[in-house]
């Protein structure tokens, strides 16, 4: 008998201690993504926002995932203004979590351990064109008075009532026939305040991949080249951009929605885990919402500019290759930083930031049918191309779902051809073609307090001068 309890014993503290040493293990990984999440976003928010690290602290560093939310204060970072990078220590036995800013691309989370020399560039200015007139500039943005409707600038500001729509507003601006209507921004911010656009990233990516078609250098309805899907007998090798861009690849992940924490906070890239899924429906045939198949239809257009060469057999001139930097130059957009992972693979699910003069203008290439300057820079069908409910539905919610944009085609009081881009804490992009109007609203909301996207477009709409 006395054998046998001593076996019981030991049993019960072998396991007791592998239990703690798990509970340990996950606790110590919320700390490092803790980490990872305040250098990125002190980071971003000093060099890509413009804004004071107070400020940083109370918009961007509050309000966010229940897993991190109370390690976050706790943790104390580290700020090199000379080199442009944020440290922030999780543990003593380990490397702090670093993120690097770069005058292109922003700041890159570095994985732990890794120098962070590897993901530095020389510190250079970035190239703005305030002084030119609007859209590429903001000179002569803004109506003149008379053509300005009361009722709209009324209408718009609402969007700081709390108590009207929810949320807590940080710039909101209403452009009609190419000029500013109405713009206001929250105290601290300015037009030339960037925040994380969140998940419009992902509309953006609709349009660099569109840029992509009209270049010729990508076919959206051709299996997508991932690389890690190539051995034969594949099945995810027949998947194409266009189901992906849809959301219906029928991948599966650990989790669903907009939740890619190894790659927004943990510091690994967009093939070692984006790529590692495998499919659990028939592609086409189911829509689930996902940053996965974003970065994937990304990741598989970025792939293909080093295989295109002209006909003498060299490659393409560099203006040919993915550059979300000079395509934003293009159009003005300035101070729109689209962020990378270690391995220069475009995080374009989310990792934008951006100002909301620059959503707007980018509202305005597609009022314009992708036409910029006399240029057509996307194809003339890309509109409806991302518009089009051609794929499976949303099974909820009020909104159908197009190319990387959302659909408010089901709302009273919103015309049929109304489409958007939607983003976490209440970033929105809305396009109204029958109406020649984009609306931008930012935000820093939190799940608790939500702000209703449906109901300001509506009262916006209502406010149009007839």
């Amino acid at each position: 008998m006395q054998k046998k309890r001593v076996s019981i014993c030991a049993i019960a503290a072998l396991f007791s201690t592998g239990v703690f040493a798990q509970d340990e293990e996950a606790a110590r990984y919320d700390r490092a993504l803790a980490a990872g999440y305040k250098a990125q976003f002190i980071c971003s928010g000093l060099w890509n926002g413009g804004k004071a690290l107070a400020d940083i602290k109370a918009d961007e560093l509050t309000g966010i995932y229940d897993r991190i939310a109370d390690i976050v204060p706790a943790l104390t970072e580290e700020v090199d203004e000379t080199a442009r990078q944020v440290s922030v220590r999780f543990a003593d036995d380990a490397p702090p979590r670093m993120a690097v800013w770069n005058h292109k691309t922003g700041c890159t989370a570095m994985p732990i351990g890794l120098d962070p020399a590897a993901g530095r560039t020389p510190v250079l200015p970035r190239e703005f064109s305030d002084d030119r007139p609007w859209p590429m500039g903001d000179q002569n943005a803004v109506a003149p008075e008379p053509s300005r409707s009361a009722a709209l600038t009324t209408a718009a500001e609402r969007a700081f009532e709390s108590k009207t729509y929810g949320g807590k507003t940080s710039a909101v601006m209403v452009i009609r026939d190419g000029q500013i209507q109405a713009e206001k921004y929250k105290p601290g911010h300015d037009l030339h305040t960037a925040q994380r656009t969140w998940s419009v990233a992902k509309s953006l990516a609709g349009t660099l991949i569109g840029h992509s078609v009209q270049q010729e250098m990508v076919d959206i309805h051709a299996p997508a080249k991932i690389a890690e899907w190539q051995d034969a007998g594949d099945p995810r090798a027949a998947l194409t951009i266009d189901q992906l861009m849809r959301m219906s690849s029928g991948l599966i992940s650990d989790t669903a929605g907009n939740r890619t924490d190894p790659v927004y906070m943990g510091g690994a890239s967009v093939s070692q885990r984006a790529t590692s899924w495998p499919l659990l429906y028939r592609p086409g045939t189911r829509f689930r919402y996902a940053n996965n198949d974003i970065l994937l239809s990304v990741l598989a257009t970025q792939a293909q500019y080093p295989e295109h060469q002209n006909s003498d057999g060299k490659a393409l001139s560099a203006k040919h290759g993915f550059d979300p930097y000079g395509f934003f130059q293009n159009l003005g957009m300035t101070r729109t930083y689209a962020e990378t992972d270690w391995q220069g693979h475009y995080i374009l699910s989310s990792q934008v930031w951006t100002t909301a003069r620059d959503l707007g203008r980018l509202g305005i290439l597609y009022l314009n049918n992708g036409t910029w300057n006399g240029e057509q820079l996307l194809p003339e069908n890309w509109r409806e191309y991302v518009s089009a409910p051609s794929g499976p539905q949303p099974q909820e919610g009020k909104f159908g779902y197009g190319a990387t944009f959302w659909l408010m085609n089901q709302s009273d009081g919103i015309p049929k051809d109304t489409f958007a881009g939607f983003g976490n804490r209440g970033q929105y992009l809305v396009i109204i073609p029958s109406l020649d109007m984009v609306i931008v609203r930012r935000g820093y909301d939190s799940s608790e307090n939500r702000f209703d996207i449906e109901a300001f477009t509506r009262d916006i709409v209502a406010a149009v001068p007839s």
